[in-house]
């Protein structure tokens, strides 16, 4: 497994994640008993699989009703993230027996994104992860938290004035700080400025309202928060408690994948036709860090390919849960 991971993590070129994906399909279709027999309801022959668009997506319930993983391992690197989900509803649960990989996939993307952690104080504002057990968003936080090596970065639960003060003072001293919040809190916050802050500051919204405020449009939401911190974009996150990886949006709610992941568009009466890029469908998130569990997740988020391979989400499924880290924009 450990040869295999190397070659995730040091892709460079899309041929190079092609062959890895191919093997990575192989691996998990021999391995994960639920990805296998998922495959052979559809009458998939492993043998024929030979591009990313023949590889069958797990629907992403399948997490809240059964134990997707190659192999339960319990212990000291074992971990098992859970959803947040809302009153009633079932919690995914991602089994993950090597939580050193999942460390390795959101380090590298970050460093991939935003270059040298140290240059930053990272300030999360993220109250309804915070209150419960098992988020992975929580967990890549306070790793990228500790990375920083700043005494100043830090989580706020509701604490929204000393949280306003602390960035108004490090702005003042020039030091480059990034925000990371939940919308709902990101809202509240703004709403206690009195004025615009200046300075190298990153605002990045994590989706989710939580039930605490009406859903807005993207673009809607954007303008409030950039007029209200005085910044000229919003940055985004997207991840989930399924994926072991993130992409990231830097302008216009536009994302961008790590070396190690890859979204592909699925038509919406049919989803095992893979669409051309510009065609909105259900998005497809290919996540090779996944590989102790399964690579290749239907997500109930609908979305827009472009050529460059970069995608924007534009909603969900009319039938699905709510999600808190993706901002339902439509």
């Amino acid at each position: 497994m450990s040869t295999i991971t190397e070659k995730i993590f040091a892709i460079k070129t899309e041929s190079a994640f092609e062959k890895t994906a191919l093997a990575v399909f192989q691996l998990q279709h021999e391995n994960c008993l639920v990805y296998r027999q998922f495959c052979d309801i559809l009458k998939i022959n492993p043998a024929e699989i030979k591009s990313v668009n023949d590889i069958p997506f797990l629907p992403i319930e399948f997490f809240k009703s059964h134990v997707v993983t190659l192999s339960v391992v319990e212990g000291p690197n074992s971990k098992i993230f859970t959803s947040s989900g809302t009153t009633g509803t079932v919690q995914s649960k991602h089994f993950v027996s090597d939580v050193s990989v999942y460390e390795e996939s959101f380090r590298k993307g970050f460093e991939h994104f935003y270059c040298n952690i140290e240059e930053y104080c990272l300030l999360a504002l993220l109250p309804s992860y915070l209150e419960r057990e098992g988020s992975s968003l929580v967990y890549m936080v306070d790793d990228l938290i500790k990375s920083t090596k700043n005494p100043d970065s830090g989580f706020y639960l509701r604490n929204l004035n000393e949280l306003s003060e602390k960035l108004k003072s490090l702005l003042a001293k020039g030091q480059k700080v990034i925000l990371l919040g939940v919308t709902y809190a990101l809202l509240d916050l703004a709403e206690l400025l009195s004025a615009p802050l200046s300075g190298e500051l990153i605002i990045m919204e994590t989706g989710g309202m939580k039930g605490k405020r009406k859903e807005l449009l993207r673009e809607e939401l954007h303008q409030i928060l950039c007029k209200k911190f005085g910044v000229n974009v919003i940055h985004s996150e997207y991840g989930m408690t399924e994926l072991l990886s993130q992409a990231y949006s830097k302008v216009n709610g536009i994302f961008n994948c790590p070396p190690c992941m890859k979204v592909l568009i699925r038509d919406v009466n049919d989803p095992l036709k893979i669409l051309e890029p510009g065609k909105s469908g259900g998005i497809n998130v290919i996540d090779l860090a996944n590989i102790n569990s399964c690579s290749f997740i239907a997500t109930q988020d609908l979305g827009i390919l472009h050529n460059d391979g970069s995608f924007e989400v534009s909603g969900r499924f009319d039938n699905s849960d709510l999600r808190g880290c993706n901002l339902l924009v439509q």
